[in-house]
């Protein structure tokens, strides 16, 4: 393990977290497309692969801006946060409880990338690298509006329905008696 003597060190050592988690991230959300049950879910899901993917690269150019290889050190956060994911999607669940089980997962682990762009954020603002800065703020600004995305579908449909799938499961449940 490299010692962190400078705040040089530490954008480094986070960037190397994140990249490493964000490759996580792309190898997860396809089993979460498929786990989905809603159209917009599913949708929204897919939207954020494919800017999770811009991330990457972006991630990428930032390495290249502070002149070190792009690569990553594991990220242990991360691996818990997609482990709980996966457990989620295994569970005995009605579709629509599923659903909302999944962006219950899918936004502990926007919130873990928001906490990581913005420190990185401001390390690189106080270290004067204003194009990393601003490749980082894009991540950040992408992270906060999925988050937001996600939200709205669940206060909208996601929960609602997920609500109203109880009461018709305890209705069948008593038909069956």
């Amino acid at each position: 393990m490299s010692k962190l003597a400078s705040l040089d060190d530490l954008l480094v050592h986070e960037l190397q977290d994140i990249y490493h988690a964000e490759g996580q991230i792309l190898k997860a959300l396809p089993k979460m497309i498929k786990a989905a049950t809603h159209p917009d879910l599913k949708d929204a899901f897919e939207e954020h692969r494919q800017q999770t993917e811009g991330q990457v690269r972006r991630l990428e150019q930032a390495f290249k801006l502070l002149g070190v290889p792009a690569k990553g050190k594991k990220c242990e956060g991360m691996a818990g946060l997609l482990e709980e994911g996966r457990k989620v999607i295994e569970e005995d669940a009605l579709p629509p409880v599923l659903d909302a089980a999944l962006i219950a997962a899918a936004q502990k682990v926007e919130h873990y990338e928001i906490a990581s762009y913005g420190c990185v954020c401001t390390y690189a603002e106080m270290l004067g690298y204003d194009q990393v800065h601003e490749l980082l703020g894009q991540n950040l600004d992408e992270e906060e509006t999925t988050d937001q995305k996600l939200t709205a579908l669940a206060e909208s449909v996601i929960n609602q329905e997920a609500e109203d799938a109880e009461d018709l499961d305890a209705e069948e449940a008593r038909r069956e008696i």
